[in-house]
């Protein structure tokens, strides 16, 4: 194997602003807890840390339920441990699918053996409750799947009627919140949410690699039932259960939440530097309160669609369902929009993202969220798309951009 003197420089990247549908640049207060030193998985002072963990994201979530609490693992492994961990080979599963991450939904379901069913609406929309509630009534699922927040196409999907719905025809809800949360209201509770997953690497302003979760007790009940004790912990005189067998281990949500609870029966060993960063950005959202979060984001996302909309540029998708902190802007014809992402990365160090499926070069997306969702970087972000477009020839009104996105804040700032 062909080797470098490379290899063996210490890391060292060079700084990015990263603008894009995430992860974003970490809040320096969550990068800080997570240079705090290490401890045992059983000290005293983890578990109390866990402890207070579960009370913030209960917090974060707006709910009661006891068994929130954080996956190790990035946003995806959340979705996978509940689905595997609640649904049974068999069972049949609804996946609202508008997007990239609609299609994840349906990839997991599978794999765990789901007989599953699809409510679609074309990229770039949402889901209708009237669709839904059909969808619901014709297949009678076990449970309901959905993203609220679809990155892919940044689209919004409304999720308090859908919650009722659920209701209605006794199917679970599970919410794939992992660029929502933290960003716009998401009260599990109130809207009748059985289970929502995250991650902190969007609007949360932390690293990837922890998965918030929360579930409801009637969805923990059905996790419990198939609780089986891992052999070489099995007490004396144990018996399984007469249930089918969580099909991971990893993932197994039964044995994650004893891992969690009072009991802290062993499982994994716990990410004690993620726990930190989850800890942290659970801790920064709270501080600055919701109501201030969700303003900031969307105070962003709307500088970063006047700015584009003063360049000629157009913004992708319903107006009515946008997410306020990720924009689609619309590549011009005849643009690379590749190379033009490649000039603002290498001239300006800022990232922003491509898109997938059938909208790959077709948009651009901007992310303005967690500790990015702040004046100076939308203005950056604007000042480099400008400058890589005049590179590519494309004639932009010289500053407008900024200007435009300028004007919001200062309108903001002066208040109705």
């Amino acid at each position: 194997m062909a080797t470098s003197p490379a290899m063996y420089a210490e890391l060292n990247p060079l700084p990015r602003l990263l603008m894009g549908p995430g992860p974003v640049n970490a809040d320096p207060r969550v990068l800080r807890a997570m240079s705090a030193p290490l401890l045992g998985q059983f000290d005293p002072q983890f578990r109390e840390y866990m402890r207070e963990t579960m009370a913030l994201y209960r917090q974060v979530f707006e709910t009661r339920n006891e068994w929130t609490l954080v996956v190790d693992g990035t946003a995806r492994s959340a979705i996978e441990a509940a689905m595997v961990s609640v649904v049974e080979p068999g069972d049949r599963v609804l996946v609202g699918n508008f997007g990239r991450f609609g299609q994840l939904q349906i990839e997991i379901a599978r794999r765990v053996g789901a007989e599953v069913r699809v409510v679609e609406a074309p990229w770039g929309a949402v889901l209708a409750p009237e669709q839904v509630e059909a969808a619901l009534r014709q297949h009678r699922p076990k449970l309901f799947a959905v993203c609220q927040g679809e990155t892919s196409t940044t689209m919004l999907q409304p999720l308090a009627e859908l919650g009722r719905l659920c209701g209605r025809y006794d199917a679970l809800f599970q919410v794939d919140a992992t660029a929502s949360l933290g960003g716009v209201p998401l009260p599990a509770e109130a809207w009748g949410v059985d289970c929502v997953t995250a991650g902190l690497q969007k609007c949360l302003a932390g690293p990837p690699g922890a998965a918030p979760l929360t579930i409801s007790d009637r969805m923990a009940d059905l996790v419990f039932r198939r609780r089986h004790i891992e052999e070489g912990l099995r007490p004396a005189g144990y018996r399984p259960p007469a249930t089918v067998r969580i099909g991971s281990n990893y993932f197994d949500l039964a044995m994650v939440m004893d891992y969690w609870g009072p009991q802290g029966i062993n499982h994994h060993t716990e990410a004690t530097t993620m726990l930190y960063a989850a800890r942290e950005s659970a801790r920064i959202f709270l501080a600055e309160g919701a109501t201030s979060v969700f303003a900031r984001h969307a105070l962003a996302g709307r500088a970063v669609a006047a700015g584009v909309a003063a360049l000629g540029l157009k913004v992708f998708g319903d107006a009515a369902n946008r997410i306020p902190h990720i924009t689609g802007v619309c590549v011009p014809d005849g643009v690379d929009g590749e190379r033009v992402r490649a000039r603002m990365l290498s001239d300006f160090g800022v990232e922003i993202g491509s898109a997938f499926g059938p909208l790959k070069g077709k948009i651009w997306r901007v992310g303005t969220m967690g500790y990015n969702a702040r004046k100076d970087a939308v203005l950056v972000t604007l000042a480099a798309l400008e400058a890589a477009l005049a590179a590519e020839r494309v004639t932009c009104p010289r500053g407008a951009g900024v200007d435009a996105a300028a004007a919001v804040y200062r309108d903001a700032e002066r208040g109705p």
